[in-house]
């Protein structure tokens, strides 16, 4: 299976899904014009993720090797909330399948309103986040 990796512009996010690398990460801006074609690769990947890898085993995350999945946003809009939220239920179902998945939500320490979304996803996903707070800038 292929990484997935899509370079960040001003108005959508960088993305890298490389498990070979232990890099799964989702990080700047996402404000693009058609939420749903930017998103739709990185579903479908995940879905053949978890067909190719999660389900044979070819890597397995547990407490030693967990899968963390690093959320460093500087802004998103409404549109995309609901396809990060629907990465995000990708991942719960791979932790429901018995694999160890962290989300790492990054924020910077004077963005509240970054925190407060990280708070709210976890909320509605009911899954605990691991918050990480930057200095501003990083």
């Amino acid at each position: 299976m292929e990484p997935l990796i899509i370079e960040a512009t001003d108005k959508t996010p960088g993305i890298i899904l490389d498990p070979y690398n232990d890099l799964f990460e989702i990080s700047g801006n996402s404000r693009p014009e058609d939420v749903r074609e930017f998103y739709y690769p990185v579903a479908n990947w995940l879905v053949e993720f978890e067909k190719e890898v999660l389900d044979i085993k070819a890597i397995k995350f547990d407490k030693k090797h967990p899968l963390n999945f690093n959320f460093k946003m500087n802004y998103f809009n409404s549109s995309s909330a609901k396809f990060l939220y629907d990465v995000m239920s990708k991942l719960v179902r791979f932790h429901e399948n018995g694999h160890v998945i962290r989300i790492l939500w990054y924020f910077d320490e004077d963005d509240e309103d970054m925190k407060y979304a990280g708070e709210e996803m976890s909320e509605l996903l009911e899954v605990p986040f691991q918050f990480i707070e930057t200095p501003p800038g990083d």
